[in-house]
């Protein structure tokens, strides 16, 4: 049975920083693209970054590009993304999914295995 947990979230002022994980199990982690995603109440859910299973290829949305990183270690089966210069913007549930494209033509679509969500939250 594949789980997927994600943790990290809080609340945090607009400028700061907060690093999310994601940890799998019952898949072979190193097998499969990785993102991350986020819905805020009322939108529809956006990709926000993912990453390929060798770690070697990343993408971000616009939203966030030089203030997130992702990045994985395939040995403890997690996934991380570190958000810096925080915006109330970002607040939103921040979701972790496996299988998920990660080529310029086919980024954020899909995604076999989702978590529950972790909340961030931004004040200003």
């Amino acid at each position: 049975q594949v789980q997927v947990v994600e943790s990290g979230g809080g609340l945090v002022q607009a400028g700061g920083s907060l690093r999310l994980s994601c940890t799998a199990s019952g898949l072979r982690f190193d097998d499969y693209n990785m993102g991350w995603f986020r819905q805020a109440p009322g939108k529809e859910r956006e990709g926000v970054s993912c990453i390929s299973w060798s770690g070697a290829i990343t993408y971000y949305a616009d939203s966030v590009k030089g203030r997130f990183s992702i990045s994985r270690d395939n040995a403890k089966n997690t996934l991380f993304l570190r958000m810096n210069s925080l915006k109330p913007e970002d607040t939103a549930m921040y979701y972790c999914a496996a299988s998920v494209g990660c080529t310029t033509t086919n980024k954020f679509r899909g995604g076999s295995y989702w978590g529950q969500g972790t909340q961030v939250t931004v004040s200003s």
